[in-house]
């Protein structure tokens, strides 16, 4: 199931009758995007434009992890989860000519298991995920705060870090939110301008952020995008107006199948 905003984009197929959108705000407590339109992924495939990039998040790592090194691998269910969503991409339709990864080993994991094309695989350290686990460790040295222990904790602690990362109160020596916001909008545009379509491989913090940023959402609402962020899920963003747009968020066609629901990870 693709989610879109009707109003501007060209979609000429499969389409379902419009519908208002509830305050944003609303959807985002409730769950979900607001959405104009309803359409199966061969069909979004097959209206892909210059303009849109496709971004997916990389397939579930080393859950429980409590540094960068140790988790910064798949599991063996983040392999399949890759091998699922290439199959997937191969067996509809696949626009790209080519696929960027961050640097990260999850990443890069992830896009060898996605691409069953033969693509010319990149890197490109602009993808990397936020320095989640050295603003956790930040948190806990300088302001008291632990790591948390459970989901609901770890959703409350995200929101905390997030706030603190946004006033500038972390140490200055790790990456500026402005800096990070910075660098990951830069490698959008770039390749929205680009004359060759590619599928992008990053992290949640990424991803979220940059729907976050496009949505104009507070620290609280961008907590709740973080957390919909599937492993293996696509997002797609494109220009609209001249304004970087969410067209697509959090899509895992491949996992859909009543045999691969439990294979839908968030953490």
């Amino acid at each position: 199931m693709f989610f879109l905003h009707g109003q501007k984009a060209q979609i000429k197929q499969n389409t379902h009758q419009k519908t208002a959108n509830p305050p944003l705000t609303d959807c985002l407590d409730k769950g979900f995007l607001p959405v104009a339109f309803m359409i199966s992924s061969q069909a979004l495939f097959k209206e892909i434009t210059m303009q849109t990039v496709t971004i997916i998040r990389h397939g579930q790592a080393n859950t429980g992890a409590r540094d960068e090194a140790s988790y910064d691998k798949l599991s063996a269910l983040g392999h399949q989860q890759a091998r699922w969503l290439g199959a997937h991409l191969k067996d509809t339709y696949m626009p790209f000519q080519k696929i960027i990864s961050g640097t990260l080993k999850r990443q890069i994991e992830t896009a060898n298991g996605v691409n069953q094309f033969d693509l010319p695989h990149l890197q490109d350290a602009r993808l990397n995920e936020l320095n989640y686990f050295g603003m956790a460790d930040c948190l806990k040295r300088a302001h008291n705060i632990p790591y948390p222990e459970t989901q609901t904790a770890f959703a409350q602690h995200l929101q905390t870090m997030l706030e603190y990362w946004q006033a500038d109160k972390l140490d200055p020596a790790l990456e500026s939110y402005t800096s990070f916001r910075q660098r990951i909008r830069s490698v959008i545009l770039e390749r929205l301008t680009s004359q060759t379509p590619s599928l992008l491989v990053s992290s949640t913090g990424v991803i979220a952020s940059l729907a976050g940023d496009t949505l104009n959402t507070d620290a609280a609402h961008l907590v709740k995008l973080f957390m919909a962020v599937g492993h293996t899920s696509l997002s797609q963003f494109q220009l609209i107006n001249a304004d970087l747009t969410l067209t697509q968020f959090g899509a895992k066609p491949h996992l859909e199948p009543a045999d691969r629901t439990n294979a839908q990870t968030y953490i």
